[in-house]
């Protein structure tokens, strides 16, 4: 067994009795290397995971389609911008055709892959720019690790000798793929059936690779955004830990009346959910400073969306505060609160300024609003909507 070390994070193990020749993994490792654009990752992505389910000839338009359904999450649901933004436009040609999309189709975010792919060929017209830019460098430049060393250099100003330079350098040295002759779209992208049974065999390892460097790129061009890495998945996959928040709201509504934020009425303590004022989608976490008690109705009516700042956040505040006393004041409601620790208190701020006992209630406001309202606003310009539909 022969290690190659191409990336720290990427490891192939190839065994040259089975694949019988001397690939060329450092141009590999090079693929994702020196991006201007998000197109890499989500190109060998789309390619890996084409190949994964034994496909090995598919056309431009096929993996560009996996590419816009890979990345319809991070846009669609967690308002990540692939590429950042200049002067309030997307600089990304993949993140306009997955908001495009969005627009035209009217699919739910939480679409499955079917669906949005059922959608795209509806929508092939609208697309159609969109697409067609995707495929006008990455295939290509793709490959340029592997044309290091190479007497010859590539001419990068004309596909069709491009296309016939990756034929003449696949001739000495495999690359993962070769490209057909058909124009556009239509454009076939053929696998080397060697790099096939090489990528199939760890395809694990390679797609962890990719989404570790995508991670780093995105975490990048979206500085203010929590936890990127849990945002290339749709929601559902995610699990919410709320149980012992919501404990600790039940004893409190028991002895206390505590009036919603929302609709200025008493909490019913038979019909209320624990639920997050900044999204969930945004933050990432189930923290105690970010959860209220809400009537269950209007829940799924905010669902991704932001409160009025200045029309909520007060009332917000107040029923913390109520919270910070009960905990303060009651040994059982202290117990209830401590079971919080494991899944609902790890910001440092929180339990060290904010649960701190001795807090009066401008302190106790003071410390909830400067370091929530960044984090509101953040949200805020990510693009999440303000919800005002009561």
């Amino acid at each position: 067994m022969q290690r190659y070390e191409t990336d720290k994070y990427l490891n192939l193990e190839i065994n040259q009795n089975i694949y019988s020749n001397n690939l060329d993994l450092e141009g590999f490792s090079s693929m994702l290397n020196s991006p201007s654009f998000c197109y890499k990752f989500y190109w060998l992505e789309a390619l890996v995971k084409l190949i994964s389910e034994d496909i090995t000839e598919m056309t431009f338009g096929d993996v560009i389609d996996e590419m816009i359904a890979n990345a319809w999450y991070s846009v669609v649901e967690f308002h990540i911008h692939l590429s950042g933004m200049v002067e309030g436009r997307f600089r990304d040609g993949l993140e306009n055709a997955v908001v495009l999309l969005k627009e035209t189709s009217g699919l739910e975010t939480n679409a499955s892959k079917i669906e949005i792919k059922k959608a795209i060929k509806e929508h092939e017209s609208e697309l159609k720019q969109y697409r067609v830019q995707l495929t006008k460098m990455v295939p290509y430049r793709a490959l340029s690790g592997f044309f290091i060393g190479e007497t010859e250099k590539a001419n990068w100003n004309s596909t069709e000798r491009l296309i016939a330079y990756i034929e003449k350098v696949n001739k000495h040295k495999l690359l993962p793929y070769t490209l057909g002759k058909e124009s556009g779209l239509n454009r076939k992208v053929i696998v080397n059936p060697i790099w096939k049974e090489v990528i199939q065999d760890n395809t694990v390892q390679i797609l962890g690779w990719i989404q570790y460097e995508k991670v780093k790129w995105l975490q990048n061009n979206n500085p203010e955004v929590p936890s990127i890495v849990y945002k290339l998945q749709p929601l559902e996959n995610m699990s919410r830990k709320l149980t012992r928040v919501h404990n600790l709201w039940d004893a409190i509504l028991e002895k206390r009346q505590i009036m919603d934020v929302f609709t200025k009425k008493p909490v019913d303590d038979n019909k209320y959910d624990v639920d997050h004022f900044i999204p969930w989608s945004f933050v990432m976490n189930d923290e105690l400073w970010n959860l209220m008690p809400m009537d269950s109705g209007l829940n799924s009516k905010k669902n991704n969306q932001l409160p009025i700042w200045d029309k909520f956040f007060v009332d917000f505040a107040n029923n913390q505060f109520i919270m910070y006393q009960e905990i303060h004041d009651s040994e059982k409601m202290y117990k209830l609160y401590e079971k919080c620790y494991k899944d609902n208190i790890h910001s440092i701020w929180a339990a060290q300024e904010l649960y701190k006992k001795g807090n009066d209630k401008d302190k106790f406001m003071h410390i909830l609003e400067s370091n929530m309202r960044p984090v509101y606003d953040s949200a805020r310009r990510q693009g999440y909507q303000v919800w005002n539909k009561l």
